[in-house]
């Protein structure tokens, strides 16, 4: 009877959840002001440079500071850093850290610590890697001075260090920051605005952050995560709580105050509730993805990656995974639409996803009818449907199909194995990533050739690499878009990933909770609990 109880709630309209009185998130007994916020998925993995996951990436964003930020204009902006200076040959960069900066076991945050930081990123992240490729040293000069010296001409510097996702250039102490990228790292000392409580991290239900007394924020106007990090709450909670229904409940009674990612048939309901608000943090939007094994068969074969290609139907991926048109669009480039470098070169395959052309490559490409295994996330609802819609498809152009289903947290684990599908592995995934992930060839995850240092999935095309890599060094705005659009023809003709389509997420929180930053990822620092 609980369950339908708490469909009830929802379902039943505002009528029903309205008489929930609103309160504050207030520790009865020691007056502290916490903030509790229902991520969107469990926090298993702590390292942000190991994983891409956007939870690990949001986990980051508390504990850890960047040299360089983004704003919600998509400008770089200094952070930790106080100073840069460039020669002007454009090809030697000069850090000088701002005054203040600690670790949160006390220690000075010193320019080796940068250097290393930085070149952990560099050997996993898309964008370090190509900048990693383009420099010749890092070097600490001083306690609080580093230096980047170019070999070879890469205009995208500042930007790089600024990036705001993916594998985001967190600042880490080098005892720290020496650990291998292969491996995960084994403590959480950041010098961020607040500090991970690792013996009050309970796997599975919650993580907690508590506000870092010794943070100097940065004296000018928050933006993005760049700005000044004031924190005003005492600490962070993040509950996991995977059943939607739950979520909504909870949410109503105010035994919670925030709701990241909310499914959209729930939001029309909480509009309506008196002491809720819903908004829609990230205006650039997600892109979903297929993405196909290149180690193994079928995927390994470039006929059986064209196959799909051919069989996307974006609009019938959106339909089943959202069902409310006015948050999704079918976007046929693997750029951002609304991006400087949206394309619709050599889309032609996905804009008329003829199944016959589908049904004879895999024909070609010689599938021998083992079972494809597909990772199929349950409790996230936009790639559970997505995962029905692709087998379902998969299976009408001759493939054999086997699902093989997990939460979010264990397939992060999974998808970085490299074995075959029938000893753990798998064949085909969904992800999606936000707008500023897939805005350019360089930040791009699903544009990288690079085989073995390329993300999970492992495709190696030399070319694709080859045409990035002359994108970073171009100085011209109309020879990047060229290229720009060279590097969409060869990856959808490779079949690199397969994008379907792109739509943006209402976020929801009760009316007490204010000042939230518009950004790609939750931001904790500014928001007020009144």
């Amino acid at each position: 009877m609980a369950s339908i109880s708490r469909r009830q709630v929802v379902r039943g309209g505002a009528a029903a959840v309205g008489m929930t009185l609103s309160r504050p998130s207030v520790h009865a007994q020691t007056g502290r002001q916490t903030l509790r916020f229902v991520a969107h998925a469990e926090l298993k993995t702590l390292d942000p440079v190991w994983q891409t996951a956007y939870i690990t990436r949001n986990h980051g964003y508390l504990v850890y500071d960047t040299l360089f930020g983004t704003d919600e204009h998509f400008q770089v902006k200094p952070q930790m850093v106080d100073q840069a200076t460039v020669s002007p040959d454009g090809m030697k960069y000069a850090f000088t850290l701002r005054d203040g900066l600690s670790w949160h076991d006390g220690q000075p945050v010193v320019a080796e610590d940068c250097v290393e930081s930085l070149k952990r990123w560099g050997k996993k992240d898309r964008f370090g890697q190509l900048l990693m490729a383009h420099t010749a040293r890092i070097t600490p000069i001083d306690q609080k001075t580093f230096t980047l010296e170019l070999g070879e001409r890469f205009g995208p510097v500042l930007d790089a260090l600024g990036k705001p996702s993916g594998n985001v250039p967190f600042m880490m102490p080098a005892r720290i920051a020496s650990t291998p990228p292969e491996e995960q790292i084994k403590e959480v000392v950041g010098s961020g605005p607040f500090k991970f409580a690792k013996d009050e991290w309970q796997q599975g239900q919650q993580v907690v952050y508590r506000s870092n007394p010794d943070y100097i924020p940065r004296d000018e106007p928050p933006s993005g995560s760049t700005g000044g990090k004031k924190v005003y709450v005492d600490e962070v909670i993040w509950r996991h709580i995977p059943d939607a229904w739950d979520a909504a409940d909870e949410l109503a009674a105010g035994n919670v105050d925030w709701w990241e990612q909310p499914p959209l048939d729930f939001v029309l309901k909480l509009q309506q509730h008196p002491d809720l608000q819903t908004f829609v943090a990230d205006p650039g939007g997600t892109q979903g993805w297929l993405r196909p094994n290149c180690l193994h068969p079928p995927f390994n074969n470039k006929k059986a990656r064209e196959a799909l290609v051919h069989m996307m139907d974006q609009v019938t991926y959106l339909h089943w995974a959202f069902g409310q048109p006015e948050y999704y669009r079918a976007c046929y480039s693997v750029f951002a639409c609304g991006s400087p470098y949206a394309t619709r070169s050599g889309a032609e395959p996905m804009r008329e996803h003829d199944l016959e052309r589908a049904r004879q490559l895999v024909k070609d490409s010689g599938y021998d009818g083992r079972p494809i295994v597909l990772l199929h996330v349950t409790d996230v609802p936009l790639v559970n449907s997505a995962a029905i819609v692709t087998r379902q498809r998969l299976e009408s152009i001759g493939f054999k199909v086997i699902l093989k289903g997990m939460d979010w947290a264990t397939n992060l684990i999974v998808r970085a194995r490299k074995e075959p599908p029938d000893k753990g592995g798998w064949n085909l995934l969904h992800t999606w990533w936000g707008a500023g992930d897939v805005a350019n060839p360089a930040v791009h995850f699903g544009l990288s050739g690079a085989g073995a240092r390329a993300w999970f999935g492992w495709p190696d095309i030399p070319q694709l690499e080859k045409l990035v890599t002359e994108w970073v060094r171009a100085t011209d705005q109309t020879k990047r878009k060229q290229l720009a659009d060279e590097v969409q023809k060869v990856a959808l003709s490779e079949g690199t990933y397969v994008p379907w389509g792109e739509w943006v997420q209402p976020t929801a929180c009760r009316k007490n909770v204010r000042d939230i930053l518009r950004f790609g990822a939750p931001i904790f620092w500014n928001v007020k609990v009144t």
